[in-house]
């Protein structure tokens, strides 16, 4: 018996899908480039060019549809951590682009720097279910029309995973790709094992960014996969309505595969979701919040009825500092996701919605990971785990302890043993220094910071992609 979820029912995503179909073909969507709402156009579209907006019917996006290919792979830089989409089993995502980082070694909040973004690489290799990896936070500390390659160029650097990315402008696609070639050998090498993918975030309400999708349209000419992420919140930037706000999100993600399909059809397309709320009061953005997870989990049963991959946003607290709160709504957002079968999980490693970076939450995110997956694989019904033998051994007022299917059974997975958690004995907490989740997070951070880089690259390849990436900090910085 294993674990499931379900966040709509059959009925409900038809009645989603016909209100995002409605929202395009009636309402539209903004497209801000000459060039995309041409190629709209000509696909199909009605185009209101003095307001820039596209009208986009339902044929375009079943065309749209069966164009975007159902499965594939995303490469890794080495290849035993290669994923393949969709997922059997959730994985996760390092959370992206962040501006603070909460040091672990002073307790200080400060300003990201590009170190942070290496460091993360290296804490998020060695969590077991961490996949994908997302630059977690914007470096302050160099240029900003450079940050994105350089970003990128540190991540290769640091991690054997898959690298996940933006792209806010064309002028960065070469040096991204010439890193991928760097590593791999040649293009067609990059084209082939997909070790970049980008994310594409639309603009809510129903907009996009032309920079931003003309640079990633670029990217789909090397067959770089895009993460398509939506992120409306109810009564700001979506309507103030749960199922309103999910069926304007479908909306633009949708008008994001009519526009990467008809640019390139056949373009790796992963859908995804960062839906949320906001705080009443304030109207700041809000992730760590049941509404939050059910906007997400709706989406990501979106994302299964049209057949693409999914990356869905969670693990996510809006909490300022590690602790209490910051576990009880990661984990709030993280279970039922798991429950009803994301590929991937986004949002490992920060806190304060998104905006700062805790190293030591990667390895508490993974082990709420490795809690979840354990719920989902559920229970073990069948002749193997009939013990009748051993209930009519022991009899009545015996003990199971001896027994050899005891012996065997917790030498197995069905019974999880945690890496963080202390399950101790007081006495026997208190003589190890009453040590907890945090604390022992903490150590082992310090102690991967510590040791060598389990995959280095070779010396000339490292040499070549810190050759780019200080030609990118020159020419980027003048634009």
């Amino acid at each position: 018996m294993r674990m499931n979820g379900k966040f709509l029912s059959s009925e409900e995503k038809v009645i989603i899908h016909n209100d995002s179909i409605r929202i395009l073909s009636e309402v539209g969507v903004r497209f801000p480039s000459e060039k995309i709402l041409a190629m709209l156009e000509s696909g199909g579209a009605r185009i209101d060019w003095d307001r820039k907006v596209a009208f986009i019917s339902g044929r375009m996006v079943r065309d749209a549809l069966v164009s975007a290919p159902k499965s594939f792979v995303l490469g890794a830089r080495s290849p035993q951590f290669d994923l393949k989409l969709p997922s059997p089993v959730t994985v996760y995502n390092l959370d992206g682009t962040g501006v603070n980082t909460l040091d672990f070694r002073t307790g200080a909040r400060r300003p990201a720097v590009l170190a942070d973004v290496a460091e993360a690489a290296r804490v998020f290799e060695a969590a077991d279910l961490g996949m994908v990896h997302w630059s977690p936070v914007s470096p302050q500390d160099v240029p900003k029309a450079a940050a994105g390659v350089m970003m990128t160029g540190t991540s290769f650097l640091n991690t054997g995973k898959h690298v996940q990315d933006e792209v806010q402008t064309s002028e960065e696609v070469p040096y991204i790709m010439e890193m991928a070639k760097a590593i791999l050998g040649d293009m067609e090498a990059v084209k082939s094992r997909k070790i970049y993918s980008a994310t594409y975030c639309t603009v809510a309400p129903l907009c996009h960014d032309a920079d931003m999708l003309e640079a990633t349209i670029d990217l789909t000419v090397f067959g770089a996969p895009v993460l398509i992420y939506p992120m409306p919140a109810c009564g700001t930037t979506g309507p103030a309505s749960l199922y309103s706000n999910i069926a304007m999100a479908n909306a633009e993600a949708l008008s994001t595969v009519v526009a990467l399909q008809l640019a390139r059809p056949g373009t790796p397309l992963i859908y995804g979701a960062a839906l949320g709320v906001v705080n009443v009061r304030s109207g700041l953005f809000l992730e760590g919040t049941p509404e939050t997870m059910l906007q997400i989990g709706a989406m990501g049963e979106m994302a299964r009825y049209y057949s693409l991959p999914n990356t869905s946003a969670g693990c996510l607290s809006d909490a300022k500092t590690p602790g209490m709160q910051s576990v009880l709504e990661k984990a709030l957002t993280t279970l039922p996701l798991v429950l009803s079968g994301t590929d991937v999980i986004q949002g490992v490693g920060l806190i304060d919605s998104s905006m700062t970076l805790y190293l030591p939450h990667i390895l508490i995110d993974n082990e709420i990971g490795r809690l979840c997956a354990r719920i989902k694989e559920g229970i073990e019904v069948g002749p193997e785990k009939d013990y009748m033998e051993d209930i009519e051994s022991v009899g009545h007022g015996g003990h199971f302890l001896k027994q050899k299917n005891t012996r065997r059974a917790f030498r197995s997975s069905e019974f999880y043993l945690s890496e963080l958690c202390d399950r101790n004995s007081y006495d026997e907490w208190e003589r190890l220094g009453r040590p907890d989740l945090s604390d022992n997070a903490i150590k082992n951070v310090g102690s991967i910071l510590a040791s060598d880089k389990k995959y280095p690259l070779p010396s000339d390849t490292e040499k070549i992609i810190r050759e780019i990436m200080e030609e990118a900090g020159r020419k980027l910085a003048r634009k």
